[in-house]
C-alpha cells in the first residue's frame, strides 16, 4: 500500500510542526521538552482521518533526512501503536517506495531491531517531561494490520469529512 507522505518533522528535529491542512502552511506548534529529537522523518497521510480526529502519523526511513513540506511516496511496512491524551496515536513506519534499495524491506520484521528499539523508546518518552502530556505505549504490529489501519482511516474521512480536527494555529 503506498501513501504519499508530507514530512512535518525532520529525523532528529524537536521542532513539533504543524501542517495547517487548509492553508499548506507550516507552524510551529511546540519545542520536544525532552532532549531526544525525532528517530525519522515523521509527517501525515492525506486523505485520511486517524481516531484523534487528524491525518494518519508516519515515519519514513530515509538515508538523508528532508525538510518540512517534503512529500515523499512511501509504502507501509509496520505499525508502531501507542495512545496519548487524546486517544489512540498510531505511527505508520514507511520505507520509500519505488526504490530498489529499500525492496528487502516488506514487513515490519524486515526492519532491524536496532531501527525500531530507538523509534519505540523516542515516542515512549517523549512526552515524559512536558505537563498535561502522556503516552501509553503498544507495540509493533506489521504490514498487514497497518494497511488495514490506514485503510479504515481513509473510509472514516470518506464517511465523517466534516469530522476532521480544525488545522493547528501555532
Amino acid at each position: 500500500m503506498e501513501f504519499d507522505v508530507t514530512i512535518e518533522i525532520p529525523k532528529g528535529g524537536r521542532n513539533k510542526y504543524e501542517v495547517d491542512h487548509e492553508t499548506g502552511k507550516v507552524y510551529l506548534d511546540r519545542y520536544l521538552y525532552t532532549s531526544m529529537g525525532y528517530p525519522a522523518d515523521y509527517g501525515y497521510i492525506d486523505g485520511t482521518l486517524g481516531e484523534d480526529g487528524d491525518p494518519l502519523d508516519a515515519m519514513v526511513l530515509l538515508p538523508e533526512s528532508v525538510f518540512p513540506g517534503i512529500i515523499v511516496r512511501a509504502r507501509i511496512v509496520g505499525m508502531y501503536t501507542m495512545t496519548d491524551e487524546a486517544g489512540g496515536d498510531d505511527k505508520l513506519l514507511c520505507v520509500p517506495a519505488g526504490d530498489v534499495r529499500w525492496d528487502h524491506i516488506k514487513d515490519i520484521s524486515d526492519v532491524s531491531e536496532y531501527e525500531l528499539g530507538p523509534i519505540s523508546h523516542f515516542f515512549e518518552h517523549y512526552k515524559d517531561l512536558e505537563p498535561g502530556k502522556e503516552v501509553q505505549p503498544g507495540g509493533w504490529v506489521g504490514r498487514e494490520a497497518a494497511e488495514k489501519v490506514a485503510q479504515e482511516a481513509i473510509d472514516r474521512l470518506a464517511a465523517h469529512p466534516h469530522e476532521a480536527n480544525e488545522p493547528s494555529r501555532g
